[in-house]
């Protein structure tokens, strides 16, 4: 319900700019736009772009709050918040009340994602947490289509009906939220974390069908807890670039977070339906809709297959290369023909749809997907909130810096901004050919484990756990003959015993 709920903010939000009632009473008359009025770049930008602010600052914070209050209240906060800052834009008929309440529902929105992503990260079995991000993903656009349908059914209402019927419809996910989080427990990782065994043992138990290997999944986090306390005494903000190994994990999280920016998305997100109105590409509400159900479509498609494909190469080197080649396209034939119902209609359209594929098949669940199990378990909630406050920075600089190219007040680019984003994709697929780890199936465990070895990048994949954190000096390594290696594994088992015990 999470993503769900930023879906719905995010493409409504971006519909409004395109409405006349909503223009009507933020924006101007312009008897040259397509629909008798417009909105300034600077408007636009402050109304798109302090959402993804607010989940920046929210998202940097998120390893206090989550290290203290768990994932559940974290969650009902987030709910307390969204419901405030919505009323305070339906009441508003000011600009200063709107970028209020685009900023608290921001700071919601990225509590929302962030603690939402750690208690599924936390409590899946690794088999199926690939299926289960790519669900949450899902959601987000889910929320997405819903919000885009409900623009193109109320965007001819007039007055103020219009924009109010869409920001309505964001109360209905907080308080199902609020009353749903009675019925889930608490994240058994977190539990153990802050030592409570026994609701943790009943958390476990009431997530997982087989009663019976409960007590082991306990005892394997257990251990990789204690292996981590070896290693630190403390959890904290500066913890987290330390440690040469944890400062590695910290900066590929970051790194593979900021994958969603980096592709040009919030481009076409959050002024999808204004840039297809001002290009004069059809009905630019119906537009928007038939490109949000074809990314529903194909991350569904994604849910199926995620578990049993690998991430890194597959999916995000291809799907960034897909992004950048179709926004090269896009660019270059409006360079060429501009204006032309060839160019609008045929290749902005059809290249959105192959962009949109790329992106919500391969892109954005495996960017917080790789984003969120690279972590230690330790310092998950510190590591993971940096890594998507990042990202959400991202994503404001591409919706804060997006008006001054599209807006025919300003540059007017238009699609040729793809010029911009093309390359940052193809320099993307690059970095994750050469330094994001394959952890595909892996327990949250044995990540911590192959970290601890300081394996490259590219060996991650064929790495062979043995069930023990262990300094460098006790990894085997390749070079080391079969006795040698039989005796440290034999060695690393009875040590793991110990701690469990």
């Amino acid at each position: 319900m999470c993503p769900f709920q930023y879906g719905i903010d995010f493409s409504a939000i971006g519909g409004l700019q395109a409405m006349p009632g909503f223009l009507e009473v933020f924006g101007n008359k312009d008897p040259s736009s397509p629909i008798g009025y417009n909105i300034s770049p600077g408007r636009q930008q402050l109304i798109s772009s302090l959402m993804t602010l607010g989940a920046f600052v929210s998202s940097s914070s998120a390893g206090i709050f989550a290290t203290w209050l768990g994932r559940r209240h974290c969650l009902w906060m987030a709910s307390l918040l969204c419901c405030v800052s919505n009323l305070v834009m339906m009441l508003t008929t000011n600009l200063s009340g709107i970028y209020a309440g685009r900023f608290l529902i921001g700071i919601a929105n990225g509590w929302y994602m962030t603690f939402a992503q750690l208690y599924i990260q936390e409590s899946t079995p690794a088999r199926y947490r690939g299926m289960m991000i790519s669900v949450f993903q899902s959601w987000t656009s889910i929320g997405s289509l819903v919000g885009t349908v409900v623009d193109n059914a109320t965007h001819s209402i007039p007055g103020k009906d219009s924009y109010l019927i869409p920001l309505g419809i964001i109360y209905v996910v907080p308080v199902l939220m609020s009353i749903g989080l009675f019925f889930i427990p608490e994240s058994p990782r977190w539990l153990l974390l802050v030592e409570k065994n026994d609701q943790a043992r009943r958390s476990l138990m009431w997530m997982r069908p087989h009663q019976d290997a409960v007590q082991e999944e306990m005892d394997d986090i257990q251990a990789a807890i204690l292996a981590e306390k070896e290693l630190a005494t403390s959890a904290s903000f500066i913890d987290i670039w330390k440690n040469p190994v944890d400062r590695r994990r910290t900066l590929l999280a970051v790194a593979a977070v900021s994958i969603q920016a980096a592709s040009g998305a919030m481009f076409m997100i959050a002024y999808g339906t204004y840039f297809f109105e001002m290009a004069h590409v059809g009905n630019a509400f119906q537009n928007s809709c038939i490109l949000t159900a074809v990314g529903v479509f194909v991350i569904i498609v994604n849910s199926c297959v995620i578990s049993k494909i690998g991430r890194r190469r597959v999916f995000l080197m291809i799907g960034m290369a897909i992004c950048g080649v179709s926004q090269f396209i896009v660019a270059a034939v409006y360079h060429v023909h501009p204006g032309t119902v060839g160019t609008g209609k045929k290749v902005i359209v059809a290249m959105s749809v192959i962009y949109i594929c790329g992106y919500n098949g391969m892109v954005a669940t495996y960017a917080w997907l790789a984003g969120g199990e690279i972590p230690s378990q330790r310092l998950r909630s510190y590591t993971f909130g940096i890594a998507a406050a990042v990202g959400f920075a991202g994503a404001w600089l591409a919706t804060f810096t997006a008006p001054y190219f599209i807006n025919p007040d300003a540059l007017n680019w238009g699609p040729e901004y793809g010029w911009i984003w093309g390359p940052s994709c193809l320099v993307t697929v690059v970095w994750i050919y050469f330094f994001l780890p394959e952890i595909k199936n892996r327990t949250l465990e044995e990540i911590d484990e192959m970290f601890e070895a300081k394996l490259q990048a590219r060996k991650f994949r064929k790495y062979v756990c043995t069930g023990r954190h262990v300094s460098d000096e006790k990894i085997v390594g390749e070079s080391d003959t079969v006795e040698e290696k039989v005796w440290s594994n034999e060695k690393a088992t009875a040590e793991a015993t110990v701690h469990i015990e």
